[in-house]
Parts: C-alpha cells; sequence; structure tokens
C-alpha cells in the first residue's frame, strides 16, 4: 500500500511543506505568528576573488539585478 502523499502525487518535501503550513495555520495568534517567522529564509552569497569575500548580498537582490540586465 502506497503512502496518501504518494497517491496523490505529491514528493516528500512538498508532503512535508504542506503538513508543516497546515498545523501553523491551527496555532493560536502569538504561536502561530513565531512559528510564520521560522519558517522564513533569506539566502545569502557572497563572491571570493583572491581568497578574499566581496559584499554579502540577499540572493533576491541578484535575481531582481539579472532579471532586469536580461530585459534590457
Amino acid at each position: 500500500m502506497a503512502a496518501a502523499w504518494k497517491a496523490a502525487g505529491l514528493t516528500y518535501n512538498r508532503y512535508l511543506a504542506v503538513a508543516a503550513r497546515a498545523v501553523r495555520r491551527s496555532l493560536k495568534e502569538g504561536p502561530r505568528l513565531a512559528a510564520e517567522r521560522r519558517g522564513q529564509m533569506e539566502l545569502r552569497f557572497a563572491k571570493w576573488e583572491n581568497g578574499k569575500q566581496g559584499d554579502v548580498k540577499p540572493l533576491s537582490q541578484a535575481a531582481q539585478v539579472i532579471a532586469q540586465s536580461e530585459s534590457k
């Protein structure tokens, strides 16, 4: 017998994300806000040249710059 998430066509990671969202939404206001903040993440990156780290930038900002340069 296959797992319900697999039978529904979900990957295990997607199933976990859906379950976590359902749990967060069922919490009372205070704990819900704290749980939602824990779920948010921001990726950052830095370019290294000659063994030195460059400026650390959010990945979302870099994606916007790339999108703008491609649209020109």
